[in-house]
Order: C-alpha cells, then sequence, then structure tokens
C-alpha cells in the first residue's frame, strides 16, 4: 500500500466518505483513516435524509464505503491517528499501528464526544429513546408522552420546538429552575425541578424518568442536550481555532485557520444529522479538489 496522497481524511464516517467520493471521482489519491466509532452507532435509524430515511445509519455507512471504496483512488484503513505534523504540502500523520502517511492536504470529519449526565439508564437509552434533535426523531414519538432535560436559557425554544410534536410534555430541571417556571407552566408543560434518580427502561426504551421523591413520571422519550467536545485532539495540536461553542472554525470553503486544513461534518457545527454531514463532506471534498489546483 502507498503511504503518500493527496489527501488524508481523519474519520470514515458520513462527512470523511462523502469528501472521498469527490476527491476519488477527481482522481486523487485519498486515504481514509477510521477509528470505526461513529457518534450515532447506538441509533436504531437515521431520519430527514432522503432516499434513505429510516434505514439504519451503520448500514447507510456500509453501503457508503462500498461504494467510494470501488473507486481506486481511495484507500480506507481502520486505525487511530495520533500525530499530525508538518504543513500545507507537506503533512505526515502517525497512526496508532505504528505507520505513517505523507499527504499534501488533511480533512478532518472527526465529530464530537457526546458527554451524557451521570445517571442511571441515559447511557442504555441513548440514541434509542433518549434523544438530541426533533428533527431525527421527534416525528416518530410525536403525540407521545415526552420529556425533556433541560435548564438554561435554551427552555423556552427548546419545549416550544418539541411541544409542536406533542402536547404530553413534561420539563425536568433536574434541580432549582434557573429560568421563569410560570412561564412555561402557562404553556400547558409541567416543570418537575425534583433531582433525576434514574431512569426506568427495557433495553434502552424509555418507560419511566424517576426523581428522587419517588415519583415515577411514565414517558416515551426524553430529549436532552449532551456536552458536546471534539472527538479527536489532533486538530487543536496542530493549531486549529475552536469558535467560541467548541466547533472546529472554518470559512465558507470548510478551511480551518491552519492553511491546508479542512474539516467537515459534526466537528464543524451543531446541525448533527446524516444529512447535513453528507453535504457537507461533499462540499469540502469539492474545495479541497480546488486547492490542490493551485
Amino acid at each position: 500500500m502507498r503511504t503518500h496522497f493527496d489527501v488524508l481524511i481523519i474519520g470514515g464516517s458520513y462527512a470523511g466518505l462523502s469528501a472521498a467520493m469527490v476527491l476519488g471521482r477527481s482522481l486523487r489519491h485519498t486515504l481514509i483513516i477510521d477509528g470505526g466509532d461513529p457518534c450515532n452507532k447506538r441509533t436504531p435509524h437515521a431520519h430527514n435524509f432522503i432516499t434513505q430515511d429510516g434505514d439504519p445509519p451503520l448500514e447507510i455507512a456500509a453501503r457508503a464505503r462500498e461504494q467510494v471504496l470501488a473507486y481506486a483512488h481511495v484507500s480506507r484503513i481502520e486505525d487511530q491517528a495520533t500525530e499530525l505534523r508538518g504543513a500545507d504540502g507537506a503533512f505526515t500523520v502517525s497512526t496508532a499501528a505504528g505507520t505513517s502517511y505523507t499527504a499534501r492536504k488533511v480533512v478532518f470529519a472527526t465529530g464530537l464526544h457526546d458527554g451524557l449526565p451521570d445517571i442511571p439508564g441515559v447511557l442504555e437509552c441513548w440514541g434509542k429513546t433518549v434523544i438530541h434533535c426533533p428533527y431525527c426523531h421527534g416525528y416518530e414519538y410525536r403525540s407521545e408522552p415526552t420529556g425533556l432535560l433541560l435548564n438554561n436559557d435554551h427552555v423556552p425554544f427548546m419545549t416550544r420546538l418539541i411541544g409542536n410534536l406533542t402536547d404530553e410534555l413534561t420539563l425536568f430541571t433536574n434541580g432549582p429552575a434557573t429560568f421563569d417556571v410560570a412561564e412555561i407552566e402557562a404553556r400547558g408543560v409541567g416543570v418537575l425541578q425534583e433531582p433525576i434518580r434514574e431512569l426506568e427502561h427495557d433495553g434502552g426504551d424509555l418507560r419511566a424518568v424517576c426523581l428522587a421523591d419517588g415519583t415515577a413520571v411514565p414517558l416515551t422519550a426524553l430529549y436532552l442536550h449532551p456536552h458536546l467536545s471534539q472527538k479527536c485532539p489532533l486538530p487543536e495540536a496542530i493549531g486549529c481555532t475552536l469558535n467560541e461553542d467548541g466547533f472546529l472554525q472554518v470559512d465558507d470553503y470548510g478551511l480551518t485557520t491552519v492553511p491546508g486544513i479542512y474539516a467537515a461534518g459534526d466537528c464543524t457545527t451543531m446541525l448533527r444529522s446524516v444529512a447535513y454531514a453528507t453535504g457537507s463532506g461533499n462540499k469540502v471534498g469539492a474545495m479541497v479538489n480546488a486547492g490542490l489546483l493551485l
């Protein structure tokens, strides 16, 4: 296998694969380095992605890999990138397996880490019935008894957004509320400030939110916002700037603040979906190809 490429793509999920397809079709020797740990691995179905609405995300990714790797200029290894050094036109990536690869350009498609609250049952339900996005999952739980775990300035907006999908919405603050409770309750949303003890579930299917006072609130789904952080430390280590929200700062072309390094997908935005990541990768692939012409 060759060790020098036009482009190294670190991260091989939807954004990385989409960028690789563009580059492969542009006859650019491209290597995808994929750790094999997508953030939506627990999610049974992907939605809001035309032609594949409702398909399991791991199956979508598997089909994508098959199609992308059909291009002779694209290769993929399952390994962990551990170090990135160099500059535009001459980058070197080292991996956990002890191999080094060089390239003219680099794309980070490394996703985000979901920091979940330390509540028993959350991890088991995460991605299935404990969910983060009304656009990705809300339709499936329309008109169902639904919860929202949130306690910040976004409460008014999020209760309206989820309240458009169900009239049976309960807001859990997991401690004293930091917002105007009366305003939220006036819109028919129940507000419970008692700390959460655990989530009752059956194999990840949520049954109830159990509070410290012994109350059990039957629910079908619970929304929460995980604490997001960069999954890969390499962009920061080489000097890529994070914006105030912790995402990689990129321009309209997907270029980071380090020349020759691009980023696509979840690591760059709060708009987390298979469709957005795929579109982002497609654009960045074209921009990288254009950059190789200069």
